[in-house]
């Protein structure tokens, strides 16, 4: 026997465990870093942007980005409440100039865009009243205020230049007649056309600083070492359409709410949607403030109220009410600065999740009412009335957010809190304001 012949079997051999080798370690993948953007808490002025709900001044999450070719920088709200985003096209204080971009286009009724992926939309694209044969939209908000415009694309860059579909409003009212003087909003709920779905984006998360104006946005995997594990409460999915029941929401299930060490008596029932949809709850950047169907908001000011006697003084006007639906007031003294000490915390209580709201985030002074000859102010409890607004759900706004590090992972189909100081997160992620 030869010694070629020999040798071609061990080599052989060799060659087959060298291969074995390699097929069996796999490299890793590298896991997509988070986008990291800043958030700002701004205070809109009176009707400059549709509110969602009767605020004579609103205060709202904004991100800046840039639309178009050339990019023209825009601020718009974050709103997760919402889906399609929109941007203001008329000329005012702030807009932006589809005209002089030249990745600007609109949507045909008779494209796919306009007739299959605006099913998730209140109202529909209306087509019979477009002259031009555009898209038409119209978004109305529960204060009477609504925008209308054309459905359209253009390069967004948020994360990377892409393009994003959104509303070109040209037409706008508001029940005031104030003009507007917001360049627009970003729907970021789980509809079709919310930013997040268009960008495929599984995972989001913000964090809104309770000490001054500034936050943080983060679109993609929140692996940070110094957050504390988050608790997750189940988002509740309706597989069948029903008239009050908002599908694209960010709903979840309110169990209760607890004052102190007292967990109000409420029966489950008031908690949970009826059989036509009304009464869910939703987690919602773009509302200010938290709002409670009738008898549950009863029974929180009857209990906060008998917990801070002696502690807060009541404002002793029956007929005030603070943005059409507040009426759980105080007289603060004006020299005080802050809200008293030793106030009750309010937790609303979630299936594996619990929002504490505690300090300077129950109560809100009243801008220009003051009492006693200036020597006090007027603050009012931060939970309204919904069936004053009127509403048929439970909205859990953006100031009771605060200090809260908030996940919305669409994947996991979760809602996620963690309580973080919002300030030092931004600062340890890099953010820049």
């Amino acid at each position: 026997m030869s010694l070629s012949s020999l040798l071609l079997p061990l080599l052989l051999l060799l060659f087959l465990q060298a291969s074995a080798s390699l097929t069996l370690t796999p490299k890793t993948p590298q896991k997509a870093k988070p986008f990291i953007f800043p958030l700002k808490t701004q205070n809109i002025p009176a009707r400059s942007l549709p509110n969602k709900l009767l605020f004579h001044h609103n205060v709202s999450l904004t991100v800046s980005l840039t639309v178009g070719s050339p990019p023209q920088t825009v601020s718009m709200v974050l709103d997760t409440g919402s889906e399609l985003s929109w941007l203001n096209c008329q000329k005012g204080i702030t807009f932006f100039n589809p005209t002089a971009s030249t990745t600007f286009s609109t949507f045909p009724c008779t494209s796919p865009t306009c007739r299959t992926r605006t099913l998730d939309l209140p109202i529909r694209p209306n087509c019979a009243s477009s002259s031009s044969g555009s898209c038409h939209v119209y978004l109305s908000y529960a204060d009477g205020s609504s925008v209308e415009g054309t459905l359209s694309s253009d390069v967004l860059s948020l994360t990377h230049p892409s393009k994003s579909i959104f509303a070109c409003v040209d037409s706008s009212f508001s029940s005031t007649g104030a003009d507007s003087a917001t360049t627009g909003l970003i729907g970021m709920n789980r509809g079709s056309l919310s930013l997040v779905s268009q960008m495929g984006t599984p995972k989001f998360s913000y964090c809104i600083s309770g000490h001054d104006d500034t936050g943080v946005l983060l679109l993609g995997e929140a692996e940070l070492p110094w957050l504390l594990p988050l608790n997750y409460t189940p988002l509740v999915q309706m597989s069948l359409p029903l008239p009050y029941f908002d599908r694209v929401a960010y709903s979840v299930q309110l169990q209760g709410i607890r004052v102190a060490g007292t967990v109000l008596p409420l029966p489950k029932s008031v908690l949970r949607p009826d059989h036509t949809g009304a009464g869910q709850t939703m987690v919602d950047s773009g509302t200010q403030f938290t709002f409670l169907l009738g008898p549950v908001y009863e029974a929180l000011k009857v209990e906060f109220l008998k917990q801070t006697k002696g502690v807060l003084k009541s404002l002793g006007e029956p007929e005030f009410l603070f943005q059409g639906a507040f009426d759980t007031c105080f007289r603060v003294p004006a020299g005080v600065g802050r809200v008293p000490a030793g106030l009750p915390e309010v937790v609303l209580m979630f299936p594996g999740a619990e929002v504490a709201v505690a300090g300077e985030r129950l109560l809100y002074r009243v801008e220009g009412e003051m009492r006693g000859g200036g020597a006090e102010w007027v603050y009012c409890m931060t939970f309204g009335n919904s069936d004053l607004v009127p509403m048929e759900a439970y909205v859990i706004g953006h100031h009771h957010q605060q200090n809260v590090w908030v996940e919305y992972d669409l994947r996991g189909g979760r809602v996620g809190f963690a309580p973080v100081r919002c300030d030092v997160a931004g600062k340890r992620l890099g953010v820049v304001f």
